[in-house]
């Protein structure tokens, strides 16, 4: 096993004993894993968070049960001491493994196990305890940050990205929480504190279109709007070609190859196109003369124009246009042509549009 990508060894090995105990749950059909985690290594989570500089939630450390992949990872003994289990494991006679890389003292939690809580604890007995207190405030702590994101965001952001004026007319402090928390939302992941900082300073003072690369995909900015794109997944698509073809009989979500993104088929009672033009439809890339109608009574256009009227950025204009007897029926960001509408009596369906997240 080998890190990449940023990553340290130590949160290489984490990531891997996690996937490694999640395939094992599923395979028994276990939706609930134990975890031995105690109150010294959350200790030493608090502690090693703050050398780093962690925020709130790095200082939160480790959670006594969370949800993930239909798995909850609970760690009951979060509040016993070491010594507790080592007893109980000794009276019971329990067999366990002593992971022999504990010991390397290049890992910075070793270091610490072995170089600096023995003088720690001698100094001050009682900081065990009082590390893993202050993890359970810190955990409060950002449960309440959470809350007032939750409130701020509801103000500054929706489907179509985060309201840059709306954001920015925040104090300082609640726009740095807020800008947190929607990028955790937007990307899946916590923002590092260097991104952060940039993007405080920059978003509100850019004028215009402006991207910043962040958390495995792009942060682009354009008509007052902050929006997160995962990173474009045609590289990992280039060599396989492109899906020319749709035979669809039935509503739900078509993988189509070399695309890099799956389109969803929805049934729905009003709107729509007939669901029977897709059993034999085609799909096309943009070549410059398409016309599009947005509306049942308005005019075809040309698809640029479309777009600049709809505030689609460039970015969400990818993926596949589909056709059905040379008729264009829908265009990824802005929806269905008009002129393909179902008329009543007839099984419709709507269609969008899902890049993959890589």
């Amino acid at each position: 096993m080998s890190a990449g990508g940023g990553q340290s060894v130590e949160d290489a090995a984490r990531r891997a004993r996690y996937a490694a105990l999640r395939e094992m749950a599923t395979a028994h059909g276990a939706t609930l894993v134990l975890l031995a985690h105690h109150r010294r290594d959350q200790a030493e989570t608090f502690f090693l968070q703050a050398l780093r500089g962690a925020g709130v939630a790095g200082l939160a450390g480790m959670p006594r049960i969370a949800r993930r992949e239909g798995i909850d990872w609970a760690r009951p003994w979060l509040a016993m001491p070491r010594a507790a289990i080592e007893s109980y494991i000794a009276a019971h006679g329990l067999a366990f493994v002593e992971d022999d890389s504990n010991l390397d003292t290049r890992f910075a939690r070793n270091r610490l196990r072995q170089r600096v809580w023995p003088a720690l604890e001698e100094a001050f007995p009682q900081a065990e305890t009082a590390l893993a207190s202050a993890a359970t405030w810190a955990q409060q702590a950002d449960a309440a940050l959470a809350d007032l994101a939750e409130m701020d965001l509801r103000g500054c952001s929706d489907a179509l990205g985060l309201d840059v004026a709306a954001w920015a007319s925040l104090p300082m402090h609640r726009r740095s929480n807020a800008l947190r928390e929607w990028l955790r939302r937007a990307s899946g992941a916590r923002p590092a504190a260097a991104l952060l900082l940039r993007l405080l300073h920059e978003v509100p003072e850019r004028r215009g279109p402006a991207h910043w690369e962040a958390i495995g995909g792009e942060l682009r900015r354009y008509r007052g709007r902050l929006k997160w794109a995962p990173a474009q997944a045609a590289a990992a698509h280039s060599r396989e070609p492109l899906e020319a073809s749709l035979h669809v009989q039935r509503a739900g979500r078509v993988p189509l190859a070399g695309w890099g993104g799956v389109l969803r088929i929805a049934r729905v009672a009003e709107g729509g196109i007939p669901i029977a033009l897709l059993r034999d439809a085609t799909l096309a890339a943009r070549q410059g003369a398409e016309r599009f109608q947005a509306g049942p009574r308005q005019p075809a256009r040309a698809l640029k124009k479309q777009y600049q009227a709809a505030g689609v950025p460039e970015w969400m204009r990818g993926g596949p246009l589909v056709f059905s007897a040379g008729v264009l029926l829908f265009v990824p960001g802005l929806g269905l042509d008009a002129r393909a509408c179902a008329v009543p009596g007839e099984p419709r369906v709507d269609l969008s549009w899902e890049p993959e997240r890589t």
